[in-house]
């Protein structure tokens, strides 16, 4: 088969931290692919096809993507962050595992990106400096059940916790949840990174302790990281707000 499929980490949102591999795969495809505002952050090409879809279609749009690739086209399948985290790559594997046979003989590609969990960090300091996890809090794919018996376990090994798909409005009680399980183990001046629409123009980010955070705080445009036992604040002057991180040695150091 000729065609192409290239599935494209557009970054946090700031076209300076779209990668030049990226870029060049967005600039050479015939057709553009994904969820309708990552599609609107590309800018437009003369002869460039277009074809934006609802967020709740992955595999439906992995399947077009695919199909329009054995018709010789040079498709970019696009996803904001990483494409390999919680999105669109794990989707067009799926389908192509599942999906017609020839798919298998596609040329198949991933561009990453910088995942929402990155730049936050980037900008509080180094939180994922020890070890660390990332989780979806969404069940639509997996059970709640599955959800909460993952969260207390990375918990109970003391990693740095981020959580993607916090909250929304058809299941609006699993992050406050979420924080009730993690002051079950972790102190009360805990830090809970608050990042929403990181490297965006709206970009919001707080640094609240455990024992405040409340689920209203977020919403699906936020990223959630809850720190670890050793992750550390480093006040600074003039009412900035602190640094955040976790020390690589575990403990204290003697």
């Amino acid at each position: 088969m000729s065609g192409l499929v290239t599935i494209v980490g557009l970054g946090p949102g700031d076209p300076r931290y779209l990668t030049p591999a990226a870029s060049e795969a967005l600039a050479s495809a015939t057709d553009l692919v994904g969820y309708g505002p990552y599609v609107d952050r590309v800018p437009q090409r003369a002869g460039q096809r277009r074809h934006a879809s609802d967020n709740r279609v992955e595999l439906d749009r992995a399947r077009f993507a695919l199909e329009l690739a054995a018709k010789g086209a040079r498709v970019a399948v696009v996803s904001g962050g990483d494409p390999g985290v919680f999105a669109m790559a794990a989707a067009v594997f799926e389908a192509v595992e599942n999906g017609d046979p020839a798919w298998r003989g596609l040329d198949i590609r991933v561009e990453p990106g910088i995942t929402a969990m990155l730049a936050a960090a980037a900008r509080v300091g180094a939180p994922l400096g020890g070890d660390f996890c990332a989780m979806s809090l969404s069940d639509n794919l997996k059970p709640w059940e599955v959800v909460e018996a993952r969260l207390r376990a990375a918990l109970a090994a003391d990693f740095v916790v981020a959580l993607y798909n916090p909250i929304s409005s058809a299941r609006p009680w699993q992050l406050g949840a979420a924080f009730a399980i993690a002051a079950e183990t972790r102190g009360s001046e805990t830090p809970v990174i608050l990042a929403r629409a990181v490297m965006r123009p709206d970009e919001r980010i707080g640094i609240v302790p455990l024992r405040e955070v409340q689920a209203s705080m977020a919403d699906m445009s936020t990223l959630v990281i809850i720190g670890a036992s050793t992750t550390r604040l480093i006040e600074r002057p003039e009412g900035r707000a602190p640094f955040v991180y976790t020390p690589r040695f575990y403990g204290v150091r003697a």
